[in-house]
């Protein structure tokens, strides 16, 4: 397992920079890895990030795009748009939650 740090807190990651303990995470860690990826977080944003952590936490999985529409109130269209060329990873990285099994 490696390490990074990330805004100043050193935290466990994969190879892919996903934070293995979900624990680690904290705002200012979302905020340098957005940053990292290009992303200057507003309040959509952290709607999608509230989203998929508290989704994460009752039901142990991350959730797919169609339920980040359906079940979060996250248009498609606004999920793309906020989190561009692989929107699901790279909100799943931000939150600090493990990387999707669907994407490549």
């Amino acid at each position: 397992m490696a390490t990074k740090e990330i805004a100043g807190i050193t935290v466990n990651v994969t190879e892919d920079g996903y934070l293995t303990d979900p624990s680690q995470w904290t705002r200012e860690i979302a905020q340098a890895i957005a940053a990292e990826e290009g992303i200057a977080l507003s309040d959509a944003h952290w709607k999608v990030i509230d989203f998929l952590k508290k989704d994460f936490a009752s039901t142990g999985a991350l959730a797919s795009i169609r339920r980040i529409n359906k079940t979060g109130g996250i248009p498609t269209k606004d999920f793309y748009t906020l989190f561009p060329d692989g929107p699901l990873k790279k909100a799943a990285r931000i939150a600090g939650l493990p990387r999707p099994a669907s994407c490549v």
